[in-house]
């Protein structure tokens, strides 16, 4: 029962049917829809989704000059959103289970790209300055397993920050979030792109918008694993963000 609390939702069935079977089917799902993945993030989101990104790394304490690692990078939206920050692509990594979503990443990012996902993340110890995780917490197996490995890789005093999309509290505000993710954007997915597979990934994002965890256990999982500071903000209803730092020393 404990090690179930850390999953970011349950099996979901009529996708795959067991944990275990998760992550091959992501891989699947992601590669078939990355050639459509930016324009649906573009026009899906109203175009503020890059703006976002760069806004909430800002107030979260990116800078100038800092190193920074981009978890489930996708086709590298917050990493770009990160470069204008930063100032520099050799200061960004990009780490992505998806081969198909990386080699969209790499048209656009001339950054180092590594297939990985975030519970296993061939990195060294203590490497960056700043660890982002966009749009995808409730994508991974398991929270405990994710949040270790990023502990590990930042270094003494470096901060995460990750950002999702979850249903509003508040039954009116679910209505319409309910309406335009779970009917609204895979229709219009179909309709634009023309591709089968990017409307099933919509309709997929919905039942794991539908399905995500609460913050607390989020909270819980990132002070098992040794971060202090942990912050939880959600803007507008349906932007969250979940910050924390890894201590001065160690997990002292």
């Amino acid at each position: 029962m404990k090690k179930a609390e850390t999953k970011p939702h349950p099996v979901l069935q009529p996708h795959y049917k067991s944990l275990e079977d998760k992550q091959g089917f992501l891989r699947l799902a992601f590669d078939a829809a990355a050639p459509f993945y930016e324009g649906i993030a573009r026009w899906g989101f109203f175009g503020s989704g890059e703006w976002y990104r760069k806004d909430a790394l800002q107030r979260h304490g990116l800078k100038e000059g800092m190193k920074i690692v981009d978890v489930a990078s996708g086709t590298g939206p917050t990493a770009r959103a990160a470069l204008r920050i930063v100032g520099n692509p050799d200061l960004i990594t990009c780490v992505e289970p998806s081969l198909g979503m990386l080699n969209e990443s790499k048209k656009q990012l001339a950054c180092r790209h590594i297939q990985a996902g975030a519970e296993h993340i061939p990195l060294p110890d203590g490497e960056f300055d700043f660890l982002t995780m966009g749009f995808a917490l409730r994508h991974v197996n398991d929270l405990e397993g994710a949040f270790r490995e990023y502990f590990r890789i930042v270094k003494p005093g470096g901060k995460i920050c990750i950002l999702d999309v979850t249903k509003p509290r508040h039954s009116l505000g679910q209505i319409p979030f309910r309406v335009y993710f779970k009917h609204v954007l895979p229709f219009f997915t179909r309709l634009f792109t023309g591709s089968r597979a990017a409307q099933y990934l919509m309709q997929y994002y919905w039942d794991t918008m539908d399905n995500m965890v609460d913050s607390e256990v989020v909270m819980k999982a990132l002070a098992k694993c040794g971060f202090h500071e942990i912050e939880h903000k959600v803007l507008l209803s349906v932007f969250t963000e979940y910050t924390a730092i890894k201590p001065q020393q160690g997990r002292g």
